[in-house]
């Protein structure tokens, strides 16, 4: 569905992309970890149209894309500030971008309200943005992004300001969402757990190179992943609270 070939990126005499070629599958969500400024954020941004490549191709369904603006590309680029317009309610920001392609007022509000009730957001339709929690906002940002039915959609650390419960939940709902409208993701993230529990496929950015893992268990065992380490370190915790709650 998405291929990447060849891709590059420097800024002066940093190489940020690096011959970069990979590809996604129609409804895949590939995880991508990486340090910060391994170039994971400037991959989302040149696919979105935001920043130009100097070289390389990027073909969405067979058809070049890196020559057309971002707006008829079929991505669409969300990160962790929502961006809703603070003079539109919930109803109006969702609805926004089926109103720029002029659809008619039926199908719009036949839309909007199916999908504000499957983001639970229904019951909100008429609030402003500043109303809403940092959860709420999320969830309208991410109904907006949806409406208009994007063949890609680019995530970059979506809910990183989210705290630990508001983000778990917002995860499982986008995994419902995106299995139900099979839409293939890139999903940009610091999180070890959460790239294992979002993505299809893992993928580590390094060295302006995008390494994919054929299976979780391949990720897990290659040691420069870190995700082994982790996962002791974790399982050790566990054990220890089981070890003193034995003996309190």
């Amino acid at each position: 569905m998405l291929e990447v070939e060849k891709l590059k990126k420097s800024y002066g005499r940093e190489t940020v992309l690096r011959d970069l070629s990979f590809s996604v599958r129609e409804g895949d969500i590939l995880s991508i970890l990486g340090r910060s400024g391994s170039g994971k954020t400037t991959l989302l941004k040149i696919l979105a149209g935001l920043k130009e490549p100097d070289d390389g191709e990027v073909l969405l369904r067979g058809r070049p894309v890196l020559h057309l603006p971002p707006q008829k590309r079929g991505m669409v680029y969300l990160y962790q500030e929502t961006l809703l317009f603070p003079h539109l309610n919930v109803f109006e920001n969702m609805a926004f971008g089926l109103r720029v392609r002029k659809l008619p007022e039926k199908e719009i509000r036949q839309r909007t309200e199916q999908l504000l009730d499957e983001l639970g957001m229904a019951g909100h339709s008429g609030k402003m943005p500043e109303q809403l929690s940092g959860g709420q906002q999320q969830r309208v940002a991410f109904g907006r992004a949806l409406i208009i039915n994007p063949t890609l959609l680019l995530l970059d650390e979506p809910f990183g300001k989210l705290d630990s419960r508001t983000r778990e939940e917002m995860q499982e709902l986008f995994l419902r969402i995106c299995r139900e409208y099979r839409i293939s993701v890139l999903f940009v993230t610091h999180d070890l757990k959460e790239a294992l529990c979002m993505g299809d496929r893992i993928a580590r950015m390094e060295q302006g190179q995008l390494k994919i893992y054929a299976q979780r268990s391949d990720f897990i065992r290659d040691t420069a992943s870190g995700a082994k380490k982790e996962m002791d370190f974790w399982t050790g915790i566990r054990e220890e609270s089981k070890k003193k709650n034995k003996d309190q």
